[in-house]
């Protein structure tokens, strides 16, 4: 079985999700987190997306809560390139982000064919 890891996630509210990715893969997600808050600002369109915030990496969990359950990390970076093609912008820094989001989905595309065929 491949090693997996996590990605905790954190909304405004203070909601959390626990994104599950290949341990290969997890920096990847908070990285791309990280930038994609570091550039939100710059973005002009009216439906710029509220993001949770990578608070937390670890290799191991053991939910005590039966109402919560891990994302898979494809589902994730699958909604969220959704979420960014929406925006109605055209300019720098919306392509660049969603060339790096792609970029990671690819990627994980990639990892899960590679699974698959083991």
């Amino acid at each position: 079985m491949p090693e997996m890891s996590y990605v905790l996630l954190q909304e405004e509210q203070g909601n959390l999700q626990f994104v599950e990715m290949p341990a290969s893969h997890a920096y990847q997600l908070s990285a791309l987190n990280l930038r994609l808050h570091k550039e939100l600002s710059k973005l002009t369109a009216d439906n710029v997306p509220k993001l949770p915030r990578a608070i937390a990496e670890f290799r191991d969990l053991d939910l005590l809560d039966e109402n919560q359950s891990p994302i898979g990390g494809l589902q994730y970076i699958n909604d969220l390139e959704k979420t960014f093609a929406s925006i109605r912008e055209s300019a720098y820094p919306l392509i660049a982000l969603l060339t790096e989001i792609r970029a990671l989905q690819a990627q994980l595309e990639q990892w899960y064919e590679e699974e698959d065929m083991l």
